[in-house]
């Protein structure tokens, strides 16, 4: 242990970050402070602390001190610096993809569809963000039955000649035939954006009276049409509006139970739900809830994916976090316009929060459950294999191709958990003999045990998918490798190739049957199951972008920047194929020479 006293005595009064390790240097915890010799004194004085803090101090080895130019500075680098480290007594939350948009596209014919990535002014309106694919699904579905805006491709879009089933459904007017003027459609494109902005009332309106104006020309089926709109769009704004007045808030709940937490956001945009998602932090034992709020609010608003104008002005939650001014203040700073934080709410806003702990409470529930289940089914493995005072992770490997195109081999990796889907991994098989699965498994226990066990990440029970030869197969391997501390195991399906007749094959032992009700099965089930999925999507994606492109890469002329082009106007080669030679050379790039022989060879290879 470093000199705590003169350590101390040294420290400055000037805002800043601390970074404690362990004696292995380590980073075990990272924190700010606006005055830091105050803020690191409280850890080392005689006062009593809490269990979490007394846990931490003792494995403190040293201290790593930066001193920032201001408050904020502190703030966003003590950010930066728990996503880098990721320290164990940490509140952590995981990374997650950006989050979904409904874009409006820039065209005469506007398309309507779901988005992720950077929002870029030339692409179109967007409307968000999001927080499920499902939301945007649906929202996107609703604006298709209201308003009949296509959501077809630009290339399918360009190549129509007649109306596609989506007009049949009455879910789009068909721009592409030119049945709607693009006038009507732009008033279509009006009335969507007025919607997903929450003005479901000026929509009514304006519908409101193009239904009288239609009734006094006698256009009484126009009118009847608007008639059922207006209908449909007061139900839904009966169904769905949170409150007119409500502007933009997130509301944010949080459950703990267990040992676990869940914190549940409220998305309210424009008045209205826009979704809702839950978080499962990973934390050390006896957090506070106001720490985890902290924690998630830092994480959540300062995240580069987290765009200025997306953070909105009220963020309301149930404790008063520390320093919650000066959380505030950054985040408002970022979001470039003032937002408040709420912590003491009434009326509607406490229906929402109180809605926000019930949707927690009711996932960590689950997850609560499933984490149950994926224990006793671990646990029933490892009794099994008697292994459980040693048994931390199981992998299974198996190997997928068509024919012997585009072997793929996968690995999966499980623990008492379930799935540790950052630790999968794919491997594309190459220089072997097609088909021969013992080769391909072979190549693929190499590269990935070469580099487990230069990391030191090796499994406890490694599982074959198949029989005897491939277990042979793997010894071999590990042998060659001189890994002695993995146990391996071979999962054969039976004759009939139906769950719960699978044999396991053990290296120097019998063979093994289990119950088709055993847990410890219906683990290795899953486990199978999940590297056998993870194979076949690997491949597919191979084999298909091999096939997409090889076709055209044997023709002299066309390069990658024609094929592009090609790909990108007909969507794929299957599309491409059912094209007419005339439709070919409206491609740009594409000669009518060119055309030609893509269009003889396409024929010709029966694509």
């Amino acid at each position: 242990m470093f000199d705590i006293p003169s350590f101390l005595a040294h420290l400055t009064h000037y805002p800043g970050v601390y970074q404690m390790l362990d004696a292995s240097g380590k980073v075990i915890y990272v924190g700010k402070a606006r005055n830091l010799k105050k803020r690191l004194a409280t850890y080392f004085s005689s006062r009593e602390k809490d269990i979490k803090t007394s846990a931490l101090i003792k494995h403190v080895d040293d201290i790593i001190i930066t001193v920032t130019h201001d408050e904020n500075e502190a703030l966003l680098l003590e950010y930066n610096l728990i996503k880098q480290h990721r320290p164990h007594y940490n509140i952590l939350f995981r990374d997650d993809k950006s989050y979904p948009y409904i874009l409006l596209t820039a065209s005469s014919f506007p398309r309507i569809m779901s988005y992720r990535g950077a929002k870029k002014a030339q692409l179109g309106q967007f409307f968000g963000p999001f927080s499920e694919t499902t939301t945007v699904r649906e929202t996107i579905i609703v604006i298709e039955k209201l308003f009949k805006i296509r959501n077809c491709t630009d290339a399918f879009f360009a190549a129509r000649k007649r109306p596609c089933i989506q007009y049949d459904i009455k879910r789009c007017t068909a721009p592409c035939t030119k049945y709607i003027s693009e006038e009507d459609y732009a008033d279509n494109i009006r009335h969507a954006v007025l919607f997903l902005q929450g003005k479901d009332q000026q929509v009514i309106q304006e519908l409101t009276d193009q239904m009288e104006h239609a009734a006094t020309q006698q256009a009484f089926e126009k009118a009847a049409e608007l008639r059922d709109l207006i209908s449909k769009l007061r139900e839904m704004q009966a169904g769905q509006s949170v409150n007119s007045q409500a502007g933009d808030i997130d509301v944010i709940g949080c459950v703990l139970s267990a040992g676990m937490a869940c914190i549940h956001l409220l998305m309210i945009r424009q008045g209205r739900i826009s979704g809702s998602r839950a978080f499962f932090p990973s934390m050390p034992a006896n957090v506070l809830r106001k720490e985890i709020l902290a924690s998630f609010i830092e994480h959540y608003y300062l995240d580069p994916k987290q765009l200025p104008k997306d953070i909105p002005r009220e963020i309301i939650f149930s404790d008063a976090i520390a320093e919650q001014d000066w959380t505030e203040e950054v985040i408002a700073n970022k979001a470039e316009h003032k937002v408040i934080f709420t912590t003491r709410v009434r009326g509607e806003r406490r229906k929402w929060l109180k809605l926000t702990e019930t949707n927690a409470r009711q996932s960590l529930s689950t997850r609560l459950l499933d984490r149950a289940s994926t224990h006793s089914r671990f646990g029933a493995f490892c009794d099994v294999l008697a292994i459980s005072f040693s048994c931390h992770t199981v992998e299974c490997v198996d190997i997928s191709h068509t024919m012997g195109e585009a072997t793929v081999g996968s690995c999966v990796v499980f623990d008492r958990d379930g799935p540790r889907k950052n630790d999968y991994r794919r491997f594309n098989i190459i220089e072997i003999t097609p088909g021969d699965d013992i080769a391909a498994m072979t190549q693929l226990l190499t590269r990935r045990y070469e580099k487990s066990k230069k990391e030191n990440h090796l499994p406890s029970v490694l599982l074959i998918d198949g029989g005897i030869p491939q277990l042979n197969a793997a010894k071999k391997v590990l042998i060659h490798l001189n890994i002695q501390s993995v146990l391996l195991i071979g999962v054969a399906k039976g004759s009939t190739r139906k769950p719960g007749f699978e044999t396991l094959h053990f290296i120097d032992q019998p063979a093994v049957h289990l119950a088709p009700d055993s847990l410890a099965l219906h683990f290795i089930q899953q486990v199978r199951d999940e590297a056998h999925r993870f194979a076949i999507v690997g491949h597919r994606m191979r084999r298909d972008k091999k096939r997409i492109t090889s076709t055209l890469e044997s023709i002299p002329g066309i390069g990658t920047k024609r094929r592009r082009e090609l790909l990108r106007y007909f969507g794929g080669i299957q599309a491409m194929s059912r094209a007419s030679l005339e439709e070919i050379a409206k491609v740009p790039g594409i000669s009518l020479a060119l055309a030609e022989k893509i269009f003889n060879l396409l024929h010709r290879s029966g694509s």
